[in-house]
């Protein structure tokens, strides 16, 4: 009689992720995941110039150790891997312009971070290709998302807790444990500390801590990972219990993976949204059905006429950490549907400068925020895969213009341009590195499968304008 051991979803998690290896990656699968990466470093390198990631230094720059990571950016101090892991998360979503997957999380912070600053600790004989980087990378992002598809809560724009504080820790343990090649048994135990580090609330969006949440993300996902390779143990079922992974969701359903011998990507199946400003992912929309209304309105100077509006309408899902009718801070600003509306209005576009205190503070923009309005009609749910913004603009004289946007530049459905998102991280990427190290990035990662040794991008990571002595050569 031949007898059946069923596994649990845990034991099934832990055995793909061990399992799955170089020959499981599809081209469409690295192509998009380079794309990932490559913005990934450039809005990371750009965050090491905000008030937030240098609060995160000055915070860990107690810890001290023999055994350090590149700070990004920074080529003067190092830190231990943990902490490495920890600022370039923060880092990198420290302005919200990091890439943004459904169902709703920012899969590539808690990551990225975390194993470009493991790579740079293992031993000399353990050298870590580009394919490597990739596989581990992409198991980090899968495990991701198919836990995002256990809940259909998951689907819609989050209320309670912020995703990546939960998948994105889970996600950095399953991508480190990848790397370091653990057992089975030491897969499992890895997302079992990683799920006891889970959770951030929703009430610090908008402000300096959210952040923290993705810097927390790829540092705990780590030391989860270092706790499990010592044979630290946790509950055995992690992701199958109501009280494990189903404690942040109501309605948690989880499914096994698909068989290694015929395994399917979802980022084979659906991409990410890649930001052309730094806000949430909501105010895109806003931004393009503005911007398409503009022409009916703006001047011979490029300007619009404020006194002539009596009201704007923004119809878009009731969303109420976006809704915020006149933001006092960077991070509220980018957290509002209606400085999104207003400063499109104004200037054509929204940009970096879009979010200075100088900019947020302009009599002309607080003018036409106090002439704008939220509506939330009941068709247009809070997905980032099927919401809509609809904007209305009523003159003095009873004209009324309206544009809608459905899909904005950026989205899965419409993803930018290679040469745009190329011009993004180099616009990012050059406010901090020379040209040199920026042009080695972006050369690195377009031939990431094929680099001998990673190390390479921790190098350019580091060489800041100052520093500008020989770089780094690249071997594939």
């Amino acid at each position: 009689m031949l007898l059946i051991k069923w596994l649990t979803i845990t034991e099934n998690f832990a055995n793909v992720i061990h399992g799955l290896n170089a020959s499981h990656l599809t081209d469409l699968v690295i192509q998009r995941s380079k794309r990932m990466i490559l913005d990934t470093l450039g809005v990371g390198l750009l965050g090491t110039s905000t008030e937030v990631f240098h609060k995160a230094i000055q915070y860990s720059k107690i810890y001290r150790s023999d055994v350090s990571s590149t700070v990004w950016g920074h080529s003067d101090f190092r830190l231990p891997p943990l902490y490495a892991a920890f600022v370039n998360g923060v880092a990198v979503h420290s302005m919200d312009f990091d890439d943004t997957w459904h169902p709703a999380t920012h899969p590539s912070g808690a990551v990225l971070p975390a194993l470009l600053a493991l790579s740079e600790v293992l031993p000399q004989k353990q050298k870590f290709s580009g394919l490597d980087l990739l596989l581990a990378f992409n198991v980090g992002i899968e495990v991701q998302g198919r836990l995002m598809h256990f809940s259909n809560e998951a689907s819609y724009v989050p209320k309670r807790f912020h995703p990546p504080s939960v998948v994105g820790t889970i996600g950095s343990a399953a991508a480190t444990a990848k790397l370091l090649a653990l057992d089975q048994f030491k897969c499992k135990a890895a997302l079992a500390v990683a799920a006891s580090y889970a959770g951030a609330p929703m009430a610090n969006a908008a402000t300096q801590t959210k952040p923290l949440h993705i810097g927390n993300a790829a540092r705990h996902g780590l030391e989860a990972t270092c706790f499990a390779s010592l044979g630290l143990q946790g509950n055995k079922q992690i992701l199958d219990m109501e009280s494990g992974l189903g404690a942040f969701y109501t309605d948690y359903a989880p499914q096994f993976l698909p068989t290694l011998q015929s395994y399917s990507w979802l980022l084979d199946q659906q991409d990410v949204a890649i930001k052309r400003f730094p806000a949430h992912l909501g105010t895109h929309w806003v931004a393009d059905a503005v911007s398409s209304l503009r022409k009916y309105l703006v001047e011979s100077d490029d300007s619009v006429p404020i006194s002539r509006i009596k009201r704007i309408v923004v119809k878009v899902p009731d969303v109420r950490y976006v809704n915020r009718p006149f933001p006092n801070s960077e991070h509220e600003a980018r957290h509002s549907f209606q400085f999104a509306a207003c400063t499109t209005l104004l200037d054509g576009s929204i940009s970096i400068q879009s979010f200075s205190d100088q900019n947020i503070s302009r009599p002309e923009l607080k003018e036409l925020l106090s002439k704008t309005k939220l509506e939330h009609p009941a068709d247009n749910k809070p997905s980032f895969d099927n919401l809509y913004c609809e904007v209305n603009v009523t003159l003095q004289d009873g004209k009324v213009f309206s544009e809608r946007c459905d899909t904005f530049y950026g989205h899965w459905r419409k993803p930018l341009s290679t040469e745009d998102l190329k011009k993004k991280f180099h616009s990012n990427a050059s406010s901090v590195l020379s040209v040199e190290a920026t042009e080695g990035i972006i050369e690195t990662v377009d031939n990431l499968e094929k680099v001998e040794d990673c190390f390479v991008l921790s190098a350019f990571l580091k060489r800041d304008t100052v520093n500008q002595s020989t770089a780094p050569s690249i071997s594939w």
